[in-house]
């Protein structure tokens, strides 16, 4: 089994999958802490990560080949943007969503310090351009858009519903699949 946790920044898809996947006892592996890993070692901002990446695709091709690999094993749960394009077998492809200010308020709360989200305008205004930045990037890389909601068996807008909440839907739907 592999299931794919993709949606927008601040939807819950780190949280939901790694819960999804201890529930499971399936391995978690995150696209999201990769890129952050990697924006750290470089000193830089994801916001100014992705800026570079809009030039220099190496970065993301790096990314992306870990992916592919990842795609050649079984049993796990991913949360990455681009996992349903470099993983199109997986067994189950869940998007999940929020309303934006709802979204930003639990990017603040989260404090990722190498965000720079110093108040929620600026949060907002972040979420903006790194949402701008990756759809320019994936289309051009790839002709993807990870944010069509086409590309998934089910979406999930978690704007009132907590992770146990979101966990026990997916739980419930892989249970009726098998």
């Amino acid at each position: 089994m592999i299931v794919i946790i993709s949606g927008r920044a601040g939807s819950g898809k780190s949280t939901i999958a790694k819960t999804l996947a201890k529930k499971l006892g399936l391995h978690h592996y995150s696209m999201g802490d990769l890129t952050r890993q990697v924006a750290k070692e470089r000193g830089i901002s994801l916001l100014e990560l992705g800026r570079l990446e809009e030039n220099d695709d190496s970065i993301d091709r790096a990314i992306d080949e870990k992916q592919k690999e990842l795609g050649k094993k079984d049993n796990f749960v991913i949360d990455g943007r681009l996992s349903a394009f470099f993983i199109p077998h997986a067994t189950f492809k869940i998007f999940l969503d929020a309303d934006k200010v709802e979204r930003a308020k639990r990017i603040l709360a989260d404090k990722r310090g190498e965000e720079k989200n110093l108040d929620l305008a600026t949060t907002l205004k972040n979420m903006e351009k790194r949402e701008e930045s990756e759809n320019k990037r994936y289309w051009k890389y790839y002709g993807f858009n990870c944010y069509d909601t086409k590309h998934y068996n089910l979406v999930i807008d978690t704007t009132h519903l907590g992770p146990d909440q979101v966990v026990e839907k997916i739980l419930s739907l892989l249970q009726k699949r098998n």
